[in-house]
């Protein structure tokens, strides 16, 4: 049962409490082809209502409804990742993808299409990725290759391509760059919010980049870029950082990334391998990652069945959790690891399953606010709906130390454990669900809960 669990909370967000009666004796490979096949039927966002993208929002008001807009992508999208009817290892990758092609969207419309169009290649082909996100309306906005012009390049989607989308520091040149920024001249979107190639900005010109001269179009930059082996240890590395482990084993990565790039690129290939391997189960890479705000909040929600009464108290979570979805703080993205615990967050995600039982007041004031006072303050109640009868019919049966064995099984790695009666201390309770409710804020207060 250790390493299904094990695989739900790496592949996706955690099991359902159905889940996990009908899965936890599944055989691995059984466990895997599942999560695969799902994905490959998984389909699109669904559109919600967006505005026109035409040109700038000429007003304060106009801005302030488009970001309510963004907002209900967001909250959308979170509460996809903990519908067990949805397919959790293509919102994984989505997630994954999401982060590692930073980009801050400022139209709905335009989140909208940038999520779907990672989602179409997440396990899919990465030049094809790479290639969807060359020409997302919303990356080229964000880089501004709309201002990358013939005879006066902009270099920042060059630049950024090859420092974190594909190959990484060490190995390009400046020349490189600039090279690259002109093969990229005139890709750019129209005021409708799409993909247009605007010839007459275009640089036709013959380019040197990376030891090869021609004249490159950005598709045969993209080309050159993976024909490198670095490019696919630079992938790689990172997707094992995410998936895997931190502490980089570089013997695997180098394993990964020689089968990756046999592969042309193969992300299910690759992710399968991964999840089919030996060393993803050893103890030493499970229980050893700190949850980020969307895996704690869709996976509380997800082994909780929530429904939350305002939705939008999801972006004031995530915005006091320092992970707010289509709003990365920079291309970089989100630096993750011990990054998303600091004073201004612990606190928070300690409790935030005792303040979604009890409807408490939540403080989710940022380490930016934490100052502000009267009207700024940022209280509210996370009010949401909680259908405690699966986890009730996963611990019938038990008596009370019992269910909290059971229910620590569930809710906290695979590799912890905790005494019974420690928890048991703090459960005062004549009826069976207030037990069980006071158990699970109890264990989900642990500083062992927030990791995976």
């Amino acid at each position: 049962m250790s390493n299904i669990k094990h695989l739900h909370a790496r592949a996706g967000f955690g099991l359902s409490p159905y889940e996990r009666k009908e899965r936890q004796n599944w055989p691995l490979q059984k466990a895997v082809d599942h999560l695969f096949a799902e994905a490959k039927k998984a389909g699109p966002l669904q559109p919600l209502h967006v505005a026109d993208v035409s040109g700038q929002m000429r007003n304060q008001e106009e801005r302030k409804k488009e970001r309510k807009r963004v907002g209900r992508q967001n909250t959308a999208w979170i509460i996809r990742m903990a519908d067990a009817q949805e397919s959790a290892l293509m919102e994984r990758m989505s997630l994954f993808w999401h982060g590692h092609f930073a980009c801050k969207s400022r139209l709905s419309k335009l989140a909208f299409n940038q999520i779907n169009a990672i989602r179409a290649h997440a396990l899919g082909n990465f030049r094809d990725l790479v290639l969807a996100i060359a020409r997302d309306p919303s990356m080229i906005r964000f880089l501004n290759n709309q201002q990358n012009k013939k005879n006066q390049p902009n270099e920042n989607f060059a630049r950024e391509l090859m420092e974190l989308f594909t190959i990484g520091r060490g190995h390009y040149t400046e020349k490189d760059i600039k090279e690259a920024a002109r093969a990229f001249t005139g890709w750019s979107s129209n005021m409708g919010g799409k993909y247009v190639f605007r010839r007459r900005q275009h640089d036709y010109g013959q380019k040197t980049f990376m030891g090869k001269t021609g004249r490159f179009e950005g598709e045969d930059i993209i080309d050159i870029i993976l024909e490198r082996k670095e490019t696919a240890q630079f992938i790689c590395t990172k997707i094992y950082k995410y998936f895997v482990n931190e502490q980089v084993d570089e013997a695997v990565v180098r394993e990964l990334a020689e089968q990756f790039y046999r592969s042309d690129y193969d992300i299910g290939a690759l992710m399968k391998s991964i999840f089919l391997s030996d060393w993803f189960y050893e103890s030493k890479n499970q229980g050893n990652k700190i949850k980020s705000p969307a895996d704690l909040i869709a996976g509380v929600s997800k082994a909780l069945e929530i429904q939350y009464d305002d939705e939008s108290a999801l972006i004031f979570a995530q915005k006091a959790l320092g992970q707010v979805l289509f709003s990365p703080p920079n291309v970089a993205g989100w630096p993750g690891g011990k990054a998303w615990i600091d004073n201004s967050t612990l606190m928070l995600r300690l409790n935030m399953v005792s303040y979604l039982m009890y409807a408490s007041d939540v403080d989710f004031r940022t380490k930016s606010s934490l100052k502000a006072t009267g009207r700024d303050r940022a209280t509210r109640k996370l009010k949401a709906n909680i259908n405690l009868q699966p986890i009730m019919q996963l611990v019938a049966g038990a008596d009370q130390m019992e269910m909290i064995r059971q229910l620590s099984d569930y809710l906290l790695p695979a590799n912890v454990s905790v005494d019974p009666s420690l928890i048991a201390t703090y459960c005062k309770a004549d009826q069976q669900e207030d037990f069980v409710k006071m158990a699970i804020a109890r264990i989900t207060s642990l500083p062992e809960y927030q990791l995976s």
